[in-house]
Formats: C-alpha cells, sequence, structure tokens
C-alpha cells in the first residue's frame, strides 16, 4: 500500500518556522513599521517645541530675545490675515525656483560633459575644481557690481550655490560606473540609447539624487543672505523690516519659513528616491 504524502493546497505557499504566512501581512507590516518610524521622527521636534513653550511660560526665556511658539503661531496668523507672509513666501519660492532651474541645467550639462568625455574632464574639471573653492556668499559684492540691486544678482546666486554639489555628485557618480557593465552592454550590442537607459541612468541615480538633495540645500541657504541685497520684497525684505522695528517674532517667523519650505523640498525629493529606486530596496528584501 503506497503511502500519501499530503502536499500544500493549491495556490498556498509553504511556509516554515518564522517564515511569513502570505504576501498581504508582509506588506501590512511593513507599511506599520514605516509609519512608526514616520511618527517617531516627530518625537524630538515636538519635544524640543514643548521645552520651548515651558521655559516661555516660565519666564526662564525672555520673549524679546526668543518668543514663544504661542506668540509665533499668533504673529504668523496675523501676517497670513494681512497677506504679507503669502507675498513673501512667493517671491522667496520663485527666486528659488528660477535660480534652481539655473543652477541644475548648467550641473547636469557640465556633469555629462565631464563624465562622459576624457577632453570635457581635461578642459571643464579644472574649473569647476576652481569654482567650488569661491567663497559663495563673498562674491555677493562683485555680484551687485555686475548685476545690480535687483533681481538678477539674487538668482545667480542661488544658481552658483546649486552648481557645485549637484556637479560632484553626478560626474562622481558617472565615474563609478561599473565598466564590466559597459563591457556586458557593448557584447549585447546594445545602442547608445539603450545603454543610457538600462545601465547608465540605473547606476547614476543614486548620486544625482543625494546632489539633488544638498544642492537644494544650498539654494535656500544662498537665498536667506541673497535676499539681503536691497530685497524689495520676499523673506528677506520681511526680516529687515521687522529688524528695522525690532520684531524678533517675525524675523524669528520668516526663519522658520525658510526652513520649513527647505525641509518641504528634501521630502518631495526623498519620496522621488524612494519611487525611483524602489528597484534597489526591492532587491535587498530579495
Amino acid at each position: 500500500m503506497t503511502a500519501l504524502t499530503l502536499g500544500p493546497a493549491p495556490g498556498v505557499a509553504a511556509t516554515g518556522p518564522g517564515q511569513p504566512t502570505g504576501g498581504p501581512p508582509t506588506a501590512n507590516r511593513r507599511r506599520i513599521e514605516g509609519v512608526g518610524r514616520a511618527a517617531l521622527r516627530w518625537v524630538s521636534p515636538v519635544l524640543l517645541v514643548a521645552l520651548w513653550q515651558v521655559a516661555s511660560s516660565t519666564g526662564l526665556l525672555d520673549p524679546d530675545v526668543l518668543p514663544s511658539p504661542r506668540e509665533l503661531a499668533s504673529t504668523t496668523a496675523e501676517l497670513y490675515r494681512d497677506g504679507a507672509l503669502m507675498e513673501a513666501l512667493g517671491v522667496s519660492t520663485r527666486r528659488a525656483a528660477l535660480g534652481f532651474l539655473l543652477g541644475a541645467i548648467a550641473a547636469v550639462v557640465l556633469g555629462l560633459a565631464v563624465g562622459l568625455s576624457r577632453l570635457g574632464d581635461a578642459l571643464i574639471d579644472p574649473l569647476m575644481q576652481m569654482v567650488r573653492m569661491l567663497p559663495l556668499f563673498g562674491l555677493i559684492p562683485l555680484f551687485i557690481v555686475w548685476f545690480g540691486i535687483k533681481e538678477e544678482p539674487k538668482i545667480y546666486l542661488v544658481a552658483l550655490g546649486v552648481v557645485v554639489p549637484l556637479y560632484l555628485n553626478l560626474v562622481a557618480a558617472l565615474r563609478n560606473v561599473d565598466p564590466d557593465l559597459k563591457e556586458a552592454a557593448i557584447s549585447l550590442r546594445l545602442t547608445r540609447w539603450e545603454q543610457a537607459r538600462h545601465l547608465v541612468l540605473p547606476a547614476v541615480l543614486p548620486g544625482a539624487l543625494v546632489g539633488l538633495r544638498q544642492s537644494l540645500g544650498v539654494a535656500w541657504l544662498a537665498l536667506i543672505v541673497a535676499e539681503q541685497i536691497n530685497a524689495g520684497a520676499g523673506l528677506g525684505y520681511l526680516i529687515n523690516n521687522a529688524r528695522d522695528f525690532l520684531r524678533t517674532d517675525v524675523i524669528v517667523v520668516g526663519l522658520l519659513c525658510y526652513a520649513v519650505l527647505g525641509l518641504l523640498t528634501d521630502l518631495v525629493v526623498r519620496v522621488l528616491e524612494r519611487r525611483a529606486l524602489r528597484w534597489r530596496d526591492e532587491g535587498v528584501r530579495a
């Protein structure tokens, strides 16, 4: 008599000790862990604000030196109702966007020329290394002489701040493309477009996104300084006016707006990075 061997039911994967019983619970568990990590990131900021409010309420912190979070919230609401805050945010965001666009285009063009060509490396990279060593904020007087005191020096200063980190990361990523993969692509007779799509782009994307995050951070830092150049609108103008009237609360609100804008743009790039590099995370889990 032949013994019967009972196997798993059709459509049900065999499981062992410690292994997940199916796909959906694992996906749910990953989502729960992601939400937990996201919530954990809010603990220290919330705790800092709470301690700040307690120190202000008990008199340990002088409101003339640093207003309380409650006072800053009231000032923000007042500026919002007056329309001054939204107008300043719009002007500053436009300057940052234009400067970033100019700098990113220049960085990509120069980075591709240097990373893909020995001639470009010999001709362009020495100049970019010189630019990298220039003190960015020390160029403000020269930019005023060259471009005046209107919008151009502010936008160009942001663009110059964007170029260097994005260029350096892009060139480094292009130079680190695995030569064995290049030989494999040639052996498979891939066209240049297919090589760029299936080989160069996946290899370069992680480094380029790191450079993108760094350049966005530098863009907002450069804008803070650039808007001190006779700005007639924007967050810098709002802060300068507040300084003249000794409105510390408005100054802090303006600085916090810069910080929030920087965090929002960084968040956008991080979301883009998770989506664009999903294949890398799936490879690690596999």
